[in-house]
């Protein structure tokens, strides 16, 4: 038996509390056809995950968060944890996004430790590998 598609939008760091409006009607829109082929999420700004898990109960629609710190609790200012997200309703969090990669030098090795630690709070790792926006934008997606 193989995975079911999984279409997930990352929000990044855009929308507010009043965008969550938007998930009913996006839950609305998810005709049952389609919700028989693919899994639908969301992964909002780590401040909202907490509300749009509430506003999505009773949909098809998951809850991921953006990113999350390799250690489970610490003096890491500003990070969140996987298990935060756990705790906050999500089910799954983005690890190794090209932009995290980019900005802020994360390695292969830091990517698996995520990883491991979203594992470990019992979300689904989403591991982004691929291309940079460059090498997308050059043509060169495939190559990589």
């Amino acid at each position: 038996m193989g995975m079911r598609p999984l279409v997930a939008g990352n929000w990044k760091m855009n929308g507010s509390r009043s965008s969550l409006k938007e998930l009913a009607a996006m839950a609305e829109g998810y005709d049952a056809a389609l919700k028989a082929k693919v899994d639908l999420m969301i992964c909002p700004p780590a401040p909202l995950v907490f509300l749009a898990a509430a506003a999505a109960i009773g949909t098809r629609i998951a809850i991921g968060g953006q990113d999350c710190h390799t250690e489970a609790s610490g003096a890491f200012t500003g990070e969140v944890s996987a298990e935060m997200l756990a705790d906050a309703g999500a089910t799954a969090v983005i690890v190794g996004h090209s932009e995290r990669r980019q900005y802020f030098r994360e390695a292969d090795a830091t990517v698996a430790a995520k990883a491991a630690a979203a594992n470990r709070a019992g979300l689904v790792a989403i591991v982004c590998v691929g291309e940079t926006r460059e090498e997308r934008e050059a043509g060169k997606a495939l190559a990589v």
